[in-house]
């Protein structure tokens, strides 16, 4: 107990250094900085917002994407927190191993007409699967559709994703993949969007019924001062659900302001509402990257799908009531290896629970990664975040230590 004791003060201590330094981990806080304030679509293999089809016509032809990652690590953790230690914890750890060959295929069959494929390979386990899996068909260069196995997003925060309403699912459901038929049409600078979603399992041969298919439509105003959303969607067993999203930039900042307001239009017809405020910024010519947020979550027994990560299973998990707060930063030191410290905390006041995420990245040689991380969770043992963790086996303390290797190749044809 002593060794162990004198190992969890001697790690304190590592990462209080680390950050008193003002030195990224491995959990990828790099993709909430990264990805631009405009709506982008989730887990699309090509970023091609459909306002640009008109100007990125291709040749006919196929384009080969192979990309590889390997992954392994130790992962040691205890099923209380230190600060709750009473002797009767348990401590686990073992190798974390992961591999992943992922091939896709971009055929350009027309200038009109393309289909995109995900092909995955991962061990452990030896599985195969199909990942994004859909179609772009071009209608008089005036109406474009989207269709097939896909994610898209809806919303502009990078931590809560309350406005994202193609992501809610009715309570009790297991969730699942989604599968997307989508039509957008350019107005301007902006456009609309309309679309019908389902999480039913398709791969399985699971054919939806009404009650499985949500239908929505939204609308993108653009203007130089600032950009607005505007959208609503609807699923039997769920409230009906508008939201408005606004977020500019002032000077060297970004902010971001969204609401949400929902009825429940089967029964009692009760309305909920939900909004936030955030903001980003870069200091120290971009080296310092901070994001700040205050969400207010006025809805009750509200359910999202979060899709499988690099590290996280797939789950259904509910929005916590009331006031959540959001910290994010990143330091990205000017020295070989690109050294990055980041940290993340989201905290529930009301509930007395928060998740604290310190991490450190380093690439010492091409093509690898050196991670370190140390998800916790803080307050009490009944809080959102002691049972809902970080971690991959839902410790509420552990240390992650990883090495990785991937990189991709590119090959095309065209006629």
């Amino acid at each position: 107990m002593k060794r162990l004791s004198a190992f969890f003060w001697l790690l304190m201590i590592l990462v209080a250094t680390i950050a008193a330094h003002e030195d990224d981990l491995f959990w990828d806080i790099d993709s909430l900085f990264d990805e631009s304030w405009a709506e982008t679509p989730a887990e699309e293999y090509i970023d091609e917002p459909a306002m640009s089809v008109l100007s990125t016509l291709k040749r006919r032809g196929l384009t080969v994407d192979a990309s590889y990652e390997f992954q392994g690590g130790i992962v040691p953790g205890w099923d209380t927190a230190p600060w709750h230690f009473t002797g009767e914890e348990v401590y686990s750890w073992g190798p974390a191993v992961k591999m992943d060959s992922r091939i896709g295929l971009d055929a350009q069959v027309s200038e009109v007409f393309r289909i995109f494929t995900v092909f995955t390979f991962s061990i452990p386990g030896s599985s195969f699967s199909l990942g994004d899996f859909f179609f772009d068909y071009n209608i008089l260069n005036t109406v474009f559709v989207r269709a097939g196995k896909y994610e898209h997003s809806w919303g502009v925060s990078p931590n809560y994703s309350f406005a994202n309403l193609l992501a809610r699912v009715p309570y009790g459901s297991a969730g699942g993949v989604s599968h997307i038929f989508k039509t957008d049409i350019p107005i301007g600078i902006g456009g609309f969007q309309a679309l019908a979603v389902t999480r039913a399992d398709l791969t399985g041969s699971m054919l939806p019924g009404w009650n499985d298919i949500g239908y929505g439509g939204k609308y993108n105003l653009a203007f130089r001062w600032a950009d607005f959303d505007m959208g609503v969607f609807y699923q039997d067993n769920m409230a009906l659900r508008t939201f408005l999203s606004v977020n500019t930039t002032i000077g060297n900042t970004e902010l971001y302001n969204e609401w949400l307001a929902a009825v429940n239009i089967h029964s009692d017809k009760n309305t909920g509402f939900a909004a936030n405020v955030g903001f980003i910024r870069d200091f120290f010519g971009s080296k310092l990257t901070v994001n700040g947020e205050l969400f207010f979550n006025g809805e009750g027994n509200s359910y999202f799908y979060r899709p499988e990560t690099g590290i996280l299973e797939a789950d259904t998990l509910p929005f916590i009531k009331g006031f959540n707060l959001a910290f994010n930063m990143i330091y990205r030191f000017s020295a070989k290896g690109s050294p990055r410290f980041f940290m993340q905390v989201l905290s529930a006041p009301a509930q007395s629970t928060a998740q604290l995420i310190p991490g450190f990245r380093l690439s010492p040689l091409s093509h690898a990664e050196v991670y370190l991380a140390v998800p916790m969770a803080l307050g009490s043992k009944d809080g959102y975040y002691y049972t809902h963790t970080a971690d991959p086996k839902s410790r509420p303390f552990s240390i992650m230590l990883l090495v990785t290797l991937k990189g991709s190749i590119q090959a095309g044809y065209y006629y």
